[in-house]
């Protein structure tokens, strides 16, 4: 008999009830130091004082209206986005799924409008991951992502990762935009590195084409900047944001610029929930931490303190530990043994760790993240890595 939860995910047998800044209670109480942050969305971490005001002030007051009426908490995250990126206009959704859909119909409409309703091809690159509608999965174009939900949305072009002849040769009279993670999360946080950015920028405005970046999981203070691809310094045309924009709350979004975003009137597109008081006023509640605390210095200091502890590591455990991968918050360990298995060992050390591709475990802490706490989870990561050993 299926169970009344669709069976769709593989779960651990842990049942959380609580969560402390970086620490997670198990209903048994056992603390778990939780370096998933629910997939890099707890941003500020587990119950984080401000989110929780913003939360129930607006809670007291108006949960939802829909988008038929203005609301002042949209427009105020909105303007606080705008001031803290390249954007000029933003668009809300629940999720990162929602926000690579509108991406995609942003930049074809974006053509159809300048009379080249051609330009619909959307160039994605191997190990890639954009949610999974029909749009996202059809960018991805991974066997594991499509198999058996044919047929597929048309109109993406699918390159290896890192392949810059044929990127340059890919593009063609039907090129609409190039789609691309500045940081791969699922792919096994595979980092492009920034002078590769600069030259896809260089090559969609050689074009004339529209670049739009996945920061979906590598968004909103990962890397230590607001954006990940504010450290190639270039500028894109359309950004996917979701994951730690509600810091919890399901809340998503899509920045654009004036240009890329022109020919999105009113009726093109449209959410139901997108942008709503209650997730607005959570997401205010973020995006003023992010900016206007010395949150990104931490990240970048916790960061130097966890690479170097990883390092180390994987010096005194070579067949578990192989490689540090990414940046920032932002890590990744490829190990030597199953991966799986390291998220295992890691659970009975009372750890969160995440799997990706590539036989790699994804290490997303709280941003909020403490010096002591780093050290603390070298110390359960060696404690599993001597299990498997």
């Amino acid at each position: 008999m299926i169970p009344s939860i669709l069976p769709t995910y593989s779960r651990a047998p842990l049942e959380f009830v609580k969560g402390e800044g970086s620490w997670l209670i198990e209903k048994e109480g056992r603390r778990f130091l939780d370096f998933g942050s629910g997939i890099a969305v707890n941003a500020l971490g587990h119950a984080h004082p401000k989110l929780v005001a913003a939360l129930t002030e607006q809670a007291q007051n108006l949960w939802h209206v829909s988008n038929l009426y203005n609301i002042p908490q949209q427009q105020r995250l909105a303007d606080l986005l705008v001031e803290n990126s390249f954007a000029d206009t933003v668009f809300f959704t629940n999720s990162g799924t929602e926000s690579c859909e509108l991406a995609v119909k942003m930049a074809r409409k974006y053509w159809y409008d300048k009379g080249a309703p051609e330009r619909v091809e959307i160039i994605t690159f191997s190990g890639s991951f954009h949610g999974r509608s029909s749009a996202g999965i059809a960018a991805a174009g991974s066997e594991k992502m499509t198999k058996g939900f044919g047929p597929l949305l048309p109109g993406f072009v699918h390159l290896d990762f890192g392949d810059h002849e044929a990127l340059t040769a890919a593009i063609t009279e039907k090129t609409a935009a190039i789609l691309i993670e500045p940081v791969q999360g699922e792919g096994g946080i595979r980092l492009v590195p920034d002078h590769c950015l600069q030259g896809v920028r260089k090559l969609c405005d050689e074009h004339g084409i529209l670049l739009i970046l996945d920061e979906v999981q590598c968004g909103m203070g990962r890397t230590g900047k607001f954006f990940a691809h504010e450290w190639a310094g270039i500028t894109p045309d359309i950004v996917m944001s979701a994951k730690g924009i509600g810091g919890g709350f399901p809340l998503g979004a899509v920045l654009a610029t004036e240009n890329a975003a022109s020919g999105m009137t009113a009726g093109t597109h449209g959410s139901t929930y997108g942008g709503n008081p209650l997730g607005c006023a959570v997401g205010c509640a973020v995006v003023e931490e992010l900016t206007s605390t010395d949150l990104m210095q931490n990240v970048s200091e916790r960061s130097g303190e966890l690479r170097q502890g990883l390092e180390g590591l994987i010096a005194k455990h070579p067949d578990v530990f192989q490689e540090v991968r990414g940046t920032g918050l932002m890590l990744g360990l490829k190990c030597g043994v199953e991966n799986l298995a390291v998220v295992k060992a890691n659970y009975e050390a009372e750890m969160i760790t995440v799997p990706a591709a590539d036989n790699v475990i994804r290490l997303l802490p709280p941003l909020t993240i403490t010096s002591q706490e780093v050290q603390e989870a070298l110390a359960r990561l060696d404690q599993a890595a001597s299990s498997l050993s």
